[in-house]
């Protein structure tokens, strides 16, 4: 895959009603391993299986190494989620598996701190990042997937606008478990408003 020009360094924040997203960096990385790991609990039944050295300093830097060089290669772009009032790290969002010519396609995927979570703060980041996936990246279509048990995941999609277009059976290996998934997707000509099931 070759760099596209809108994959810039000097990317800004993008500011959402309630929060602010910015593209991760390194000295944030005490701040991310202690709110990961205060939610840990929160987090693991929604995520692939974490791996004995999730939080330490090494397995910090491999991941920043990954974010900058998915960011280089335009497949996909790492936003830490910025609590707007507070100023303090919720979660994390990642617009992946970018794909152009005729797919025009990506896919969200996300995290929040269980004291963040029950704010708005998710839905906002989702809009967020899909006006820029639409606006600025040209993409046709964002796509997200979500354990059919998560409500507080389908509630955020819907809210922000995303529609269920069908179940993927045993879809991703979440928590050591191959679990199924629904899958929802906006296209960029979809009128505003909540999403819907079908």
């Amino acid at each position: 895959m070759f760099a596209l020009p809108f994959f810039r360094r000097d990317l800004p924040a993008l500011k959402g009603d309630r929060v602010t997203l910015r593209v991760p960096f390194t000295n944030v990385s005490r701040v991310w391993a202690a709110g990961r790991g205060q939610t840990r609990a929160f987090l693991e039944p929604w995520e692939p299986r974490w791996t004995p050295d999730e939080l330490d300093r090494n397995a910090w830097r491999l991941r920043i190494s990954r974010y900058r060089e998915d960011y280089a290669q335009g497949t996909a772009i790492a936003f830490f989620i910025f609590e707007r009032s507070s100023g303090k790290l919720a979660g994390g969002i990642t617009l992946g598996n970018i794909r152009h010519g005729v797919s025009q396609s990506g896919h969200v995927g996300y995290w929040i701190g269980e004291r963040f979570g029950g704010r708005g703060l998710m839905t906002d980041a989702v809009k967020v990042v899909t006006r820029f996936a639409f606006d600025t990246l040209r993409l046709h279509r964002i796509e997200a997937a979500c354990i059919p048990d998560n409500a507080r995941s389908i509630r955020v999609l819907e809210k922000a606008g995303f529609r269920r277009e069908g179940l993927l059976r045993s879809y991703l290996r979440i928590n050591g478990i191959w679990q199924d998934h629904y899958l929802y997707a906006r296209i960029a000509d979809d009128p505003p408003g909540v999403g819907t099931k079908d």
